[in-house]
Parts: structure tokens; sequence; C-alpha cells
């Protein structure tokens, strides 16, 4: 018996690891396309490219163990019931379903790495990634310039009717750099050159116009004409040395951050809600007050303080929609593991042909009935429509009774 369940186990190792090759790569794939533009774009350093791709690995890992699970199992029961080695064990009188205990235990111990994977290393990859993008995104920042389009970086906007590798024409350029008035600067061309290893850039307008007020005495509008004008525009952050922003998205954050966050929000919720109880209590008492200018003056006061009150309500409301989805999301696509497993054995069993194909063809449709769920029930949890529980668990529930029965 003992032997019987570790061959039943041993049989998932190969096809597990197949599979879970084969789909990475699928998925892998998918990303180089999507940033393919970018890395020629930018001209990035194979140091970036390779720094890149390996901080995308995880969130695709994340997809692609449960789905490698699930194709393995089908894999391992379809070609023991082709070969007719599922006849000879119930020849034997044993049940099948007696000897998938480890299988099952294996599953199990996967869900827990998958919980810490998701709950504490992806998170952290997550936000490394999206601060590795934004330096990306700075990195020789002339190619962020696009013709006949308005590009902000730092105190500056630019606009240029053509553009080059080190050219622009027809520039339109407003600094804020130097007062609370953006200065407005034309030229008929300009040149771009990149210093200090990409973190400052000089920008030398040729044959143009500046348009300024006086701050000090705002009703004064000079206009200055040049041959030659030069904006120097440093500390651009371009070097690709890494670097961490404090703010984390939802899911940029570990198990720790998402409870204490939760629990901030719903503080300020509940004072929020206070809050709008007692401003509106205020306002239906001034109503009631004699009509007079400060009367009209204090109600107004009052409705602007109401509805921002309001407002930020909706957005602590969504806030928290958002964070209790990421948190049950992590566990139930942890959980998915085991309902796959528990899915896959029979869909193994009944199939007629032990072809990586149909493995894969089936468990790419049911994945894909998984994904879209919960996908679907993610959108409409972040808009209140449904509970986080049951949007992000309903598919593992749903899935568990069909392998049940």
């Amino acid at each position: 018996m003992k032997i019987l369940k570790r061959y039943i186990l041993k049989e998932h190792l190969s096809p597990f690891l197949i599979s879970l090759l084969v789909v990475t790569f699928v998925l892998l794939i998918d990303r180089i396309i999507d940033l393919l533009n970018l890395i020629i774009e930018k001209k990035l350093p194979w140091q970036t490219i390779a720094e890149l791709f390996g901080l995308s690995l995880p969130y695709m890992l994340a997809l692609s163990i449960p789905m490698a699970v699930l194709v393995a199992t089908i894999l391992a029961f379809g070609r023991m019931s082709v070969d007719r080695e599922i006849i000879a064990i119930k020849s034997s009188g044993v049940n099948v379903y007696s000897m998938i205990g480890p299988l099952v235990a294996t599953a199990v111990l996967l869900t827990g790495l998958m919980v810490y994977f998701n709950h504490w290393f992806l998170p952290n990859t997550n936000h490394k990634l999206k601060n590795l993008m934004l330096k990306i995104a700075y990195y020789k920042p002339m190619t962020i310039i696009k013709p006949n389009e308005y590009t902000t970086f730092m105190d500056y906007t630019v606009f240029a009717k053509t553009t080059s590798d080190t050219l622009l024409t027809d520039v339109l350029i407003y600094d804020r750099s130097q007062t609370r008035y953006p200065r407005t600067v034309f030229a008929k061309t300009g040149n771009v050159l990149q210093k200090d290893n990409g973190n400052s850039l000089q920008i030398i307008l040729n044959n143009g116009e500046m348009h300024e007020r006086n701050e000090k005495e705002p009703g004064k509008y000079q206009i200055t004409t040049f041959g030659r004008y030069v904006i120097n525009v440093r500390d651009l952050g371009t070097r690709m040395d890494y670097f961490e922003t404090g703010y984390r998205s939802d899911r940029e954050m570990t198990l720790p951050q998402i409870v204490a966050s939760l629990k901030g929000n719903k503080q300020e919720l509940e004072a929020k809600r206070k809050e709008t109880e007692n401003l509106s209590k205020r306002l239906e008492l001034t109503r009631l007050g004699p009509a007079s200018y400060t009367r009209e003056v204090e109600v107004r006061r009052l409705q602007s303080m109401l509805q921002m009150a309001k407002d930020r309500q909706t957005d602590l409301k969504e806030q928290v929609h958002s964070l209790q989805v990421e948190f049950h999301k992590k566990f139930s696509i942890s959980f998915a593991i085991v309902i796959f497993v528990l899915i896959g054995i029979p869909l193994g069993l009944m199939t007629r042909t032990s072809g990586i194909g149909m493995a894969f063809s089936v468990s790419s449709v049911i994945f894909l009935i998984y994904y879209i769920a919960l996908n679907g029930g993610e959108q409409m949890a972040d808009k209140g429509v449904i509970p986080p529980f049951v949007s992000m668990w309903l598919s593992n529930i749903v899935f568990l009774i069909l392998a049940i029965l």
C-alpha cells in the first residue's frame, strides 16, 4: 500500500515540473511581447533587462504553479488510466481514492508554501518591480518625449512638433522650477543632451522667446527673446541604481501591512461617518436660523465640508474593499491547488488518452473559467456589489463541489 501511494505521488513529479516550465514560459513570452518596445526604445542594459524579467517571474509563478498542479494531476491519472494501471489497482481490491492521501497532503503543503509566497515574497517583488519600472520610465527621458504630445517630468512640461534622438522642433516648455507662475518658453529648435550618466538633462533652445509674470508684481508680464537658452534638469533619478518608494498599493502589501492598513482605514471610515452625521445636524440647525448673509455663508461652508467628508468616505470604502479583496485573493489562489488536485483526479480517470495536449486543453479551459470568475468577482467586490469573501472564494467552493460530485 505504501509503495502504491509513493508511486502515485512520484508519477506527478515529472508532469508537474514540465507543466510548470511550459506554463511559465508561455506567460514569460507574453511578458516579453509587452516589454519588447520598451526595451528597444530605452536601449536598456542587459543587467536591467535581466532584473526586469527576474522581478516579473514571481507573479507568473503565482498563476503557473496552480495550473501546473492541475495539468500534472490530469496527466498522471490519465496515463495510469490509459495504461490499465487503474484497472489493475481496482482488480486488487484497492480503492483508488484511498491511495491519494500523500498526494492531497503534498497539495496542502504546497498550499501553505504558496500562502507564504503570495503574502510575503510576492508583494515585495511587486514593489521592487514597480520601482524599477518607474526608474526605467525616466531612463533616457528623450525617449518619453513624443511628437505632438505634452510630456511632464520634474518641474517641466515639454511639447515638440517633431522629435529625434537629440533634436526637437517647434518646442513649447512650461517651466515651474523658479516661481509659482509657470514660465512659458517657445523655440524653433532644441537640442537635448544627457549628462551625469543620465541623471541630468540639458535642453539647449535656439531662436525663441520666453513669457513670464513677475511673482512680486503679478500684473507685470515680460517677454524676452533669445538666440540661445539653456535649461538644466537635474536629479532625474535615471541611474539604474535601485531605490524604494514608501507608497505601496494593495498588491505590494504583505499580510501584516494589509491588516494594519485595513485597521487604519476602518478607523478613519468610522471617524468620517461620525463627522458626516455631526455636519448634517449642524447644517440642519443652521438652515433653521433666521435668514441672513452670515447664515448663507455658513450653510455653503457646511455643505462643502459635508461633501468633502462624504467623498472621503467613498474613497475609504473603496480602499477597504480593495484591501479585503487582496487579502482573500491570495489565500483563495493558494487553496486552489488542493481544489485542482481533487478535480484533476476524476478528470484524469475519465480520460481516454494520456497525451499532454489533452491535459493542457482541459486544464486551460478550467483555469480560464476559474480566472475569469476570480477577476469578475474582484471587480464587483471593489465596487461593493458583493462581499470580498464571496467574490474570492465562490470559484473555489463551486469547483470543490464539482470535484466531490
